[in-house]
């Protein structure tokens, strides 16, 4: 029987092989980089300075703990995976809850800082293209349940869950590329006519948008961004605006002067229509669509859509021909489509990661702690997106995973690493047992082939 020559100290086992393979990476890119360089944390260090402990939640993060209380089970006890990352110990559960504990605001304000740097240095969404294509920004709230004594946590709007205390989740979404730009975390009761107009703000200083960009971007919200004054604030910005109209009262209005419904083909018991009322109130000219669906009662309900986006502009956002400007229908049915393209926008993104990053499992009483969360969540979410990116480059496949699929089966693969005399990783192999490792070790030997990192797929 052949026995193999490396030391057996060279040679560790991981149960996230190919996360690992990312930490290598991120730590070549330096992602952390600005978090060192911005973050001040008033706490002392012993074994690990308080980013260490910071780093160690967000690797925890990718590897999916649903608490920071598994960061023993989950990233303590696998060394290949913090090694990989660049940390050369991991620090206690404990302790890391410690240093969450001890952020202040203006912690929290240097780590949005931070964000906006790893954002502006890594995505695409800041690289974009303006007078090739539009930038399209979905903005949208989700609730954060959480325990009645957490700071901030008052009843307010929860899915499904009556009388539930919780905080809220604005977030700002590049839709084309799927990157967060930002998240904010706001009390339980903050809708969306509060945190629009700071969300977007937010969303401009980390993106550097400037007139002509501004010009070039659309917001895409639901009804809650859609008051007279938050539409007109963002047309005086100079955005494109396509969203719901907040005021039921006044949809029910709009819709008694629509002179013919049409049936959408998409969506059963839905008729789309075209307000003939002169818009008053804007400061710039907006198109304003009826849309009434038929309820389980069968009354009606009633929404209307507002947009400044042209007819071609909405037919070829809908990937269809500009040709059809002149076909009424055809331009009825792509604003209403388009708008339902938030569904799979910035309500897909969001579930997903409550469903692989577990979004809403981590809470901190602390409110300065759970925004310090909430960020190292974001910045995992765009790691997973660029990450994807990287390896459907050599593996098409790949793009078609959500955030959850890459967590659980695409990170979570078995395998072993070894290391050269020097402790360096200078091979990563796969088990081979696992469907995804023969897809998946070409993709990831690509993308570490700067670092002289060879990756196969074999026996373990």
């Amino acid at each position: 029987m052949n026995q193999s020559t490396t030391p057996p100290q060279a040679r560790q086992f991981s149960s996230r092989t190919p996360l690992a393979a990312v930490g290598v990476k991120l730590r070549q890119l330096d992602l952390f980089g600005p978090v060192r360089e911005q973050v001040r944390i008033a706490q002392k260090t012993v074994k690990d300075t308080p980013v260490d402990k910071l780093y160690d939640g967000f690797i925890a993060i990718l590897a999916g703990v649903r608490g920071m209380g598994e960061i023993n089970k989950r990233l303590r006890s696998d060394s290949v995976l913090h090694n990989a990352f660049g940390r050369a110990r991991c620090a206690e559960q404990s302790v890391v809850q410690d240093t969450l504990d001890a952020c202040t605001a203006a912690n929290v304000e240097q780590m949005e800082q931070a964000m906006d740097m790893i954002y502006r240095q890594r995505s695409q969404g800041y690289q974009h293209d303006y007078r090739a294509q539009w930038q399209v920004l979905d903005v949208d709230m989700t609730g954060m349940p959480c325990g009645k004594k957490a700071a901030l946590a008052q009843k307010g709007y929860f899915a499904n869950q009556y009388n539930r205390r919780g905080r809220q989740l604005g977030r700002v979404l590049a839709t084309r590329y799927g990157e967060v730009v930002v998240d904010r975390l706001f009390g339980g009761r903050t809708q969306l006519t509060t945190a629009f107009q700071p969300l977007v703000q937010a969303a401009e200083r980390t993106l550097e948008l400037d007139a002509p960009k501004r010009a070039r971007t659309i917001l895409r919200v639901d009804g809650g961004g859609g008051s007279l004054d938050d539409v007109n604030w963002a047309l005086e910005r100079g955005y494109q605006f396509h969203g719901k109209d907040y005021s039921v009262a006044r949809a029910h209005l709009l819709a008694q002067s629509v002179e013919t419904w049409v049936d959408d083909p998409l969506v059963p018991e839905r008729q789309v229509g075209w307000v003939t009322l002169e818009p008053t109130g804007y400061v710039r000219p907006i198109r304003r669509i009826a849309v009434r669906c038929r309820k389980k009662n069968g009354q009606w309900g009633i929404g209307v859509l507002l947009s400044t986006l042209s007819a071609v502009h909405v037919l070829v956002l809908t990937g269809q021909s500009p040709d059809q400007a002149g076909e009424d229908t055809a331009v009825l049915l792509a604003y209403v489509h388009y708008y339902d393209q938030r569904g799979g926008g910035i309500e897909t993104a969001t579930r997903e990661d409550k469903q692989g990053l577990g979004l809403t499992k981590r809470n901190k009483k602390r409110f300065e702690a759970q925004q310090i969360l909430s960020q190292l969540a974001a910045l995992a979410h765009n790691v997973i997106v660029w990450a994807r990116r990287w390896l459907a480059s050599h593996e098409p496949k790949i793009a078609a995973l959500g955030i959850l699929r890459m967590v659980r089966d695409v990170f979570t693969l078995s395998g072993y690493v070894v290391r050269n005399g020097r402790g360096q990783i200078e091979q990563i192999v796969l088990n081979h047992v696992d469907p995804l490792a023969s897809r998946l070790a070409p993709a990831l030997r690509e993308l570490l082939n700067p670092e002289h990192v060879s990756v196969i797929s074999g026996e373990i």
